[in-house]
């Protein structure tokens, strides 16, 4: 991968947080933002003045990027929001109501995991599929829960926590089949790993992009389907036909409110140009060659707990890797790894309570994670085993 920076942030720090968000971000990202924004920094798609069709050409352009980018054949289905939760909130609601069902996992994230909470409340039935001692579900398990009166199932496609992949192609296929929306979060997963909205047979993709898409936090949206028609949640300004009272049924209009974030989608369109260059495939190589090389250090190190991180190629996955030191709150282990070591990580339960109620962890205050980025190196990866090792000394005496 092609580097700018030794060390992100403080001098010597060591960032190994980019399940979180990835930082830093390619020094294109950065200077496309500032210049873009600077030169057309006006409100797109409101009026006819130069510098408005400017601003208004670069969100079509990213609109179409990121349509293609996914797999889609419709950019107008392409929609823009605040992040992938903003995004599954317009999907879920838009598509449950008091008397549906739907089916999920026990590996969500609060950004679904909540919103159908909510839907329980209200008369919404929700069946939840756990995973198994490697991190994955069986999709048959996911098929045998459809019911006629499923209106949704909404996965997870990488776990934040754990690292895993979902195999969700038979899903997809099962659901296109009934007619029931797959909605996928692909928020750990979107410029990771390849991703085709065809291949998966995904009914909404929500994505965010601060993460492996290498964009500005506050952008984000999904991808629609042809098949798929959401209900409208939210109304508001669109900057076209404003005589008319109601919303917008077209898309993207349909689902996008209110100027957009401008300066966000011009450092997303430099982000995913990025990914693009570098290629997604070799990065999700780098960055697993990176994770085994983290897993197994840690893995050697005596008294240092790693979860699903068992790896024999029958499963996909993600450079996340969630591990305790016995003996140790996760938050202070955290905490050491920063003011003893300059390693920045993730502690605690990661919004996702299911997956540490599953793994026992809640119990004890959630994990440890480490997430692995385009920019880290090897070395960095062996000081933070070495960090670790030393952690675990002081735990055993």
């Amino acid at each position: 991968m092609n580097r700018q920076n030794d060390g992100p942030g403080a001098p010597g720090l060591i960032y190994l947080d980019n399940g979180a968000t990835s930082f830093p971000k390619p020094d294109e990202v950065y200077r496309f933002m500032d210049e873009f924004y600077r030169r057309f920094g006006v409100n797109p798609g409101r009026s006819g003045y130069d510098l408005c069709i400017e601003s208004g050409d670069l969100v079509e352009t990213t609109r179409r990027q990121l349509c293609a980018f996914f797999g889609g054949s419709d950019p107008n289905r392409l929609v823009f929001g605040y992040n992938a939760t903003d995004a599954l909130n317009l999907a879920i609601f838009g598509l449950l109501e008091a008397g549906d069902h739907a089916v999920t996992t026990h590996l969500e994230h609060n950004s679904s995991l909540r919103p159908l909470w909510h839907l329980e409340q209200r008369g919404v039935a929700v069946d939840w599929v756990d995973f198994d001692g490697r991190g994955y579900i069986d999709p048959d398990e996911v098929i045998a829960r459809l019911r006629p009166h499923t209106r949704a199932v909404v996965i997870n496609h990488g776990s934040n926590v754990i690292g895993t992949v979902q195999p969700v192609a038979p899903i997809g296929a099962a659901c296109r089949a009934r007619g029931i929306p797959l909605v996928l979060d692909v928020s750990q997963t979107a410029g990771m790993i390849p991703l085709d909205v065809e291949a998966l047979g995904a009914g909404v993709i929500c994505f965010t992009g601060h993460k492996s898409l290498m964009g500005p936090m506050g952008t984000g949206g999904m991808y629609v389907h042809e098949s798929v028609e959401l209900r409208q949640t939210r109304a508001g300004g669109t900057g076209v036909r404003s005589a008319q009272r109601h919303h917008l049924e077209e898309y993207p209009y349909r689902m996008e409110y209110g100027t957009p974030n401008l300066p966000g989608i011009a450092g997303l369109h430099a982000g995913v140009k990025w990914v693009q260059q570098q290629g997604v495939a070799a990065i999700h190589r780098f960055e697993l060659d990176l994770w085994r090389r983290l897993r197994d250090g840690l893995r050697d190190i005596d008294g240092v707990v790693l979860h699903c991180a068992d790896d024999d190629g029958s499963g996909e996955r993600i450079s996340v890797l969630s591990f305790n030191v016995p003996g140790l709150v996760a938050a202070d282990v955290g905490t050491m790894l920063d003011v003893d070591h300059g390693i920045a990580c993730r502690t605690g339960l990661h919004c996702a309570p299911m997956v540490h109620e599953h793994l026992g962890t809640d119990r004890i205050h959630g994990s440890v994670r480490f997430g692995l980025g385009p920019l880290n190196t090897a070395a960095q990866v062996d000081t933070a085993v070495a960090a670790v090792a030393e952690i675990a000394a002081l735990a055993r005496r």
